[in-house]
């Protein structure tokens, strides 16, 4: 059954609050609107997550941390999660639906000073994506949208799975290193970064 007009469903998907629905589009078929706020709202938030990364990225091509993989490590998920963004905002265009521009938030990552809490951090948010991505798939199924709940199966959340594997076995071997949240295990940092090889082959 489809959700009564003018009731919005109880959720923590970042649904966009301000969705303003495309009446005209000519390609518009069993979309519903809470799906399509869903999805406006779920791209700005992975957009969110590629600038965190892009971020981490740069505090790690600073002279005090100098981590050069690591740093390429987190500009090239920072480049995949933009292009993840892209794709559910193309597919959002496809099935005649419309975003809604809105200001991106800080990435909040200024205090990081170590390669541990930026993994604990990377880590965190992947999963929370997720969790959102889950959600927003059952959120299809639940509202007759099939189309939506395979595709976000399919093209963004399985994408997710041995993201969050790579990132807790690169926090295992951090932790084995001798790495801690404040970045005084230089040496384990160093070694991370040197012979890490998931740093530059990760997928």
């Amino acid at each position: 059954m489809s959700e009564p007009s003018g009731k919005r469903l109880k959720t923590n998907l970042p649904i966009c609050k301000t969705h303003r629905v495309f009446v005209g589009s000519k390609v518009k078929q069993n979309l519903p609107a809470v799906v399509e706020e869903s999805l406006c709202g779920v791209s700005t938030l992975i957009m969110e997550i590629a600038y965190r990364l892009q971020a981490l990225g740069k505090i790690f091509e600073q002279d005090n941390l100098a981590l050069p993989r690591v740093a390429s490590f987190f500009q090239l998920q920072s480049e995949r999660e933009q292009e993840q963004a892209e794709a559910m905002l193309q597919y959002l265009n496809e099935r005649g639906g419309q975003y809604c521009n809105k200001d991106i938030k800080r990435p909040g990552s200024e205090a990081v000073c170590g390669l541990l809490p930026a993994l604990e951090l990377t880590l965190a948010q992947w999963k929370e994506e997720m969790a959102v991505m889950m959600e927003l798939s059952q959120l299809a199924r639940e509202h007759s949208d099939p189309h939506s709940a395979s595709v976000v199966k399919s093209r963004f959340l399985t994408p997710l799975v041995p993201k969050v594997k790579l990132l807790g076995d690169l926090l295992t071997n951090a932790r084995r290193m001798g790495c801690t949240a404040d970045g005084a295990s230089g040496y384990g940092e160093y070694l991370i970064d040197q012979l890490q090889e998931e740093l530059t082959s990760s997928a």
